[in-house]
């Protein structure tokens, strides 16, 4: 893909969603571009993460441990796989698997804090983004616990 193909695809990611046109410029320029073929993994459960995947063309399939037979989500082009590893230190929870040929973009860590530190208006933004996700989950983890109790009683 060419740059500023690159460069449209991360503005389509919604975590990468208030980076101006020269910072996804800059993300993009920056980032790797990583090829898969069929089968292929791109990491497995338990490696250590040291960035995010965007999906830029084919599928990948995400298997959770102890289970390579049926995957519990395919990401399809657009899609930011592990995007949490921007920001955290941590090891893969899935495995990642090519179906057909797989192009991505790979964002490393160092990377994306860089940009956070030099441009805090990203940083606050994204804070924002990922506090609504926290409330969100929280609020529907909730929900599930009040039907289980009801299921209980």
């Amino acid at each position: 893909m060419s740059l500023e193909s690159d460069i449209k695809l991360l503005g389509t990611v919604p975590m990468l969603s208030d980076f101006t046109e020269d910072k996804l410029r800059l993300l993009a320029f920056s980032a790797e571009s990583r090829s898969f073929k069929d089968g292929q993994r791109l990491y497995s459960t338990g490696d250590r993460a040291d960035g995010a995947y965007v999906v830029s063309s084919g599928e990948v399939a995400l298997f959770p441990p102890g289970n390579d037979a049926t995957p519990a989500e395919v990401a399809a082009p657009g899609a930011l796989i592990d995007g949490l590893m921007l920001i955290v230190d941590g090891e893969r929870t899935m495995t990642a698997v090519a179906r057909g040929r797989v192009d991505t973009i790979l964002i490393r860590r160092p990377l994306f804090r860089r940009m956070l530190d030099e441009f805090p208006d990203i940083a606050a933004s994204l804070h924002r983004r990922l506090s609504a996700n926290v409330r969100d989950t929280t609020s529907r983890l909730m929900a599930v616990r009040d039907r289980l109790d009801r299921l209980g009683h």
